[in-house]
């Protein structure tokens, strides 16, 4: 297992290095340019021509990409071009934001995701599996931006149960178990919009994987020989059936980070969405690339969680 960890590490380097490449022509292939933004009207273009000097905008592409590069592994991500504040100080600010957001979603997709698809497979073609059916298509086909102004409009303006906006109260000085209840309450409905997608995909997979190991011979020789139905599902039929799952797993951590975007923006959830969302109509493109590029590691990660994953739930993939 150990090894198997430790060649699917060194496999994602050269992997990485691609990712970095492509991220860096994308931003060099957008049109405009940040300098833009900050023209004044009475500026010289000798002046002009100097600030790009200073910027390295002017330096050839691959220049430009190496020494991008260079402070991407000196930990530097650089620095916003209209106020030159630290690109790395503005994520990791915004980053406890997002990780509460995500992490929540994430929890509610798999804690609700996993046990409807197994309630959905055990009672096929009944009432229930029609009703979760129906859930699922919703939540996949809903946009997130309509179904999170749906909920601000009836929890926070018809029935004022909970706030329509930010991370906590303003003004507040709650603390101990207020506090955590007042961050329970600001996170709820954004952490539901993130995770209604996912969880009707989890629930989906579940229930086809759920089906078909329920079909195997194997299961059929467990009911024979007198086991609970309780015993034959949750021991026998989960751990095979959630093998498929678990790259769902892996990838709703990406999904749900780029879905906090727009839930961010509509929340107004002070998370890195919202700061991606600041850096495009700024074109701050030190911000963007490094966002993209944390996404990226996101994926990756996704991929290689799952992959252990995989080879925790079935021990022939270690091999």
């Amino acid at each position: 297992m150990k090894k198997y960890v430790i060649r699917r590490i060194f496999q994602s380097i050269p992997i990485l290095v691609g990712i970095t490449v492509l991220t860096f022509l994308i931003i060099q292939l957008a049109p405009g340019s940040p300098m833009e933004t900050m023209i004044d009207p009475k500026i010289s273009p000798e002046e002009l021509q100097r600030a790009q000097d200073n910027l390295g905008m002017n330096d050839p592409v691959f220049m430009q990409y190496f020494n991008w590069l260079k402070e991407i592994v000196q930990g530097n991500l650089g620095y916003t071009v209209k106020s030159g504040e630290s690109v790395a100080h503005l994520i990791i600010e915004r980053l406890p934001a997002t990780l509460i957001l995500t992490g929540s979603a994430f929890v509610l997709a798999f804690v609700i995701g996993v046990p409807f698809g197994v309630y959905s497979a055990t009672h096929q073609y009944k009432l229930p599996d029609y009703l979760l059916t129906v859930f699922a298509f919703i939540g996949i086909s809903v946009p997130s931006f309509f179904f999170g102004l749906g909920m601000i409009f009836i929890f926070a303006l018809q029935l004022g149960w909970l706030p329509a906006s930010g991370m906590e109260t303003i003004g507040g000085n709650a603390t101990g178990l207020a506090l955590f209840w007042d961050y329970l309450k600001h996170v709820f409905m954004p952490a539901i919009v993130l995770a209604l997608p996912t969880v009707a995909v989890v629930m989906r997979f579940t229930r086809s994987s759920m089906l078909e190991v329920l079909n195997q011979d194997y299961i059929r020789t467990a009911k024979s020989k007198g086991l609970g139905t309780r015993v034959v599902y949750l021991k026998h039929a989960l751990r095979n059936a959630l093998i498929p799952v678990i790259t769902i797993f892996g990838l709703s951590i990406p999904f749900l980070f780029g879905g906090a975007y727009i839930t961010e923006y509509i929340f107004n959830w002070p998370g890195m969405g919202s700061l991606g969302i600041q850096a495009i109509e700024g074109r701050e493109y030190p911000v963007i690339m490094a966002l993209n590029l944390f996404t990226s590691v996101l994926v990756m990660s996704g991929n290689l969680i799952a992959d252990i994953m995989y080879a925790w739930a079935d021990p022939r993939i270690r091999y």
